[in-house]
């Protein structure tokens, strides 16, 4: 992290007695993956500018366990989120920021029969909170013009039945949003979840990443926008197998407001 990012923990917020206004849930991706960590550095950039009181639980946080239970492995996962859930409660979170929609989705349903009851957000709807609460103001001349077309994680759209926030925010930005043939609810995975994104894939006619970036390229976009550390992988390496990369750049939509 640059200097210029605060980035305070939970236990720091504890020790002076405070509670933040959000917990961050950086996720696995976001704390590992060398691509996904920009987008991590790009939502902390805009909670920075909106001058938002969060923190992040730092080597406090584990795997939401998510792909364990995916995987099937349901032991590991119930081992896992007990885990989350008793440092979460005990610090007292009532409402969580994430920029992982397979985070989003288990923290949001499948943590409460466990014991874990939070209000819980994905971080194109707490953007979209911020810019119309006055809170962040955008420039919007950055992407004026550029053709930007919308991925839908599964777990945000399919799964949580959000579509509208992550658009609202693109609209911000004076792009020229335009939709692929399959989108919202007739949207096409990425081919990365359900813990597909950490083994090969099977035998058929084409990886499924490649078939979601042919219906991108279709729209003749600038930019491929996404809103999930893993969809912006498959598709960055779906505009690579298809040697588009020159042309054109998959960016999470914090990274995209961020630099309006």
């Amino acid at each position: 992290m640059s200097e210029e990012l605060k980035v305070p923990t939970m236990a720091e917020y504890m020790a002076e007695g405070k509670q933040p206004e959000i917990l961050f849930w950086v996720g696995s991706a976001g704390s590992y993956d060398d691509r996904a960590k920009k987008i991590t550095k790009a939502f902390v950039r805009i909670l920075n500018k909106a001058k938002v009181d969060f923190a992040v639980l730092g080597t406090e946080e584990s795997n939401t366990g998510d792909v364990a239970k995916r995987a099937g492995n349901e032991f590991l996962f119930q081992m896992q989120a007990m885990m989350n859930i008793e440092v979460l409660n005990a610090y007292e979170v009532k409402r969580i920021v994430t920029c992982d929609p397979h985070s989003f989705n288990c923290l949001k349903n499948e943590y409460p029969s466990l014991g874990g009851n939070y209000d819980v957000v994905h971080h194109t709807q707490f953007i979209k909170e911020l810019i119309s609460s006055g809170r962040l103001t955008l420039e919007g001349n950055t992407y004026k013009g550029k053709r930007i077309t919308f991925h839908d994680p599964c777990y945000l759209g399919r799964a949580n039945s959000e579509y509208d926030a992550p658009r609202e925010v693109l609209k911000k930005t004076n792009a020229n949003l335009v939709e692929m043939k399959r989108h919202k609810s007739t949207a096409l995975c990425c081919g990365a979840g359900g813990a597909q994104m950490f083994k090969e894939p099977e035998k058929g006619n084409m990886d499924i990443n490649i078939l979601r970036t042919q219906d991108a390229l279709e729209t003749q976009p600038d930019i491929i926008a996404t809103g999930c550390p893993y969809c912006n992988t498959m598709m960055t390496d779906g505009v690579k197998a298809k040697e588009k990369e020159s042309e054109i750049s998959v960016m999470d939509i914090a990274e995209l407001i961020a630099n309006s």
